[in-house]
C-alpha cells in the first residue's frame, strides 16, 4: 500500500505543514458505531470514511481521520454499539475542528455518515462561527441523495428498499465492504406497536391522529431485529456502487466550489 498525499493519516508532520501554504480543504468524516439491522456490520463511520477519503482524492483535498462514534441514545439496547454523551460529542467535533483552525485552515467540511449527529454537529457550527467567524459546512451523507439515484439503484422499488437496516447503508456496504455483509437478508422491518400506538421507522417517536409524537424510546422496543424500515433483500453491490458514485461526486464537487469561497464571509460571490 502507497502513501496518500489525501489521507491525513499517512503523512508526517513536516509533510503535512508543506501543504498548509496552498490552503487545503479538509474533509472531516464522521460516523457512529451502532447497529445497522441483523445483515450489515455495525462500523458505519467505515462508510464515511471510505467516502471521504474517495472524494479527497479526487477533489485535491485532504480527508482528516474519522470520528467513529456519535450520538445514538436510542440505540442503547443493542450491544456492541458505543455512543457519545451529546456534550462529548460536541466538544470532541469541536476540539477537532480547531485543530485545524489553529494552523490557519478554515476550509473544513464534516462528512456526516450518522443522521443523529446532525442537530449537535448545527450546534458546533454556529459556536465555532460565534467564536472564529469560520463557516463549517456539514454534508449528510444520506440525506443529499436526489430520487433520481435512488430510481437508478431501485427503479420503482426504492420505496420499498429505504430504511434504517436495508438501503442506503446496506448497498453501499455491499460495494465497498462486501466480506462484511452477510448474504442471507431476508428480513424486513417489523416494529412494535407502543402505548398502542403505530410506532415510526426513526425509533423515537408513534403516531397519533396523523402526526408524530416524539418518545424516548429505545430501539429494541420499536424493532428488536434492529431494522426501522425498508426490505434489505432488494440491497445490492450494483445499487451501492450507484449511490457511492453519487455521493464521491458530489462531496467532491462542494469540496472544489468550497475551495473558492472565503468561509468568513458566505455574502461575497465565489
Amino acid at each position: 500500500m502507497t502513501k496518500r498525499p489525501h489521507a491525513l493519516q499517512d503523512l508526517s508532520w513536516p509533510e503535512f505543514k508543506a501543504r498548509l501554504a496552498d490552503e487545503p480543504v479538509i474533509i472531516l468524516p464522521l460516523g457512529s458505531q451502532e447497529q445497522q439491522g441483523p445483515f450489515a456490520p455495525m462500523g458505519d463511520y467505515v462508510l464515511a470514511e471510505m467516502i471521504a477519503l474517495a472524494a479527497a482524492e479526487r477533489a485535491g483535498a485532504i480527508a482528516a481521520p474519522v470520528l467513529p462514534f456519535g450520538y445514538a441514545e436510542f440505540f442503547r439496547g443493542f450491544a456492541g454499539g458505543v455512543q457519545l454523551r451529546a456534550g462529548t460529542f460536541m466538544a470532541v467535533l469541536e476540539d477537532m475542528i480547531t485543530s485545524f483552525l489553529d494552523h490557519g485552515l478554515t476550509r473544513i467540511i464534516l462528512c456526516n455518515g450518522h443522521s443523529t449527529n446532525a442537530p449537535l454537529i448545527a450546534d458546533v457550527a454556529h459556536r465555532i462561527r460565534q467564536r472564529t467567524g469560520v463557516c463549517v459546512p456539514a454534508v449528510h451523507l444520506w440525506r443529499v441523495l436526489p430520487d433520481a439515484t435512488w430510481t437508478a439503484a431501485h427503479g420503482d422499488k426504492a420505496a420499498a428498499a429505504r430504511g434504517h437496516g436495508a438501503d442506503p447503508v446496506t448497498s453501499v456496504a455491499m460495494h465497498l465492504t462486501p466480506h462484511l455483509v452477510s448474504a442471507a437478508r431476508d428480513g424486513r422491518a417489523e416494529r412494535q406497536a407502543l402505548f398502542g400506538l403505530p410506532t415510526t421507522s426513526g425509533f423515537s417517536g408513534m403516531m397519533f391522529k396523523g402526526a408524530e409524537i416524539a418518545m424516548p424510546f429505545d430501539a429494541t422496543e420499536v424493532a428488536a431485529n434492529g431494522i426501522g424500515g425498508g426490505d434489505a433483500s432488494l440491497s445490492s453491490a450494483e445499487a451501492g456502487a450507484i449511490f457511492t458514485a453519487a455521493l464521491v461526486d458530489y462531496l467532491a464537487d462542494f469540496a472544489i466550489y468550497f475551495r473558492g469561497c472565503d468561509p468568513r464571509a458566505p455574502a461575497r460571490p465565489q
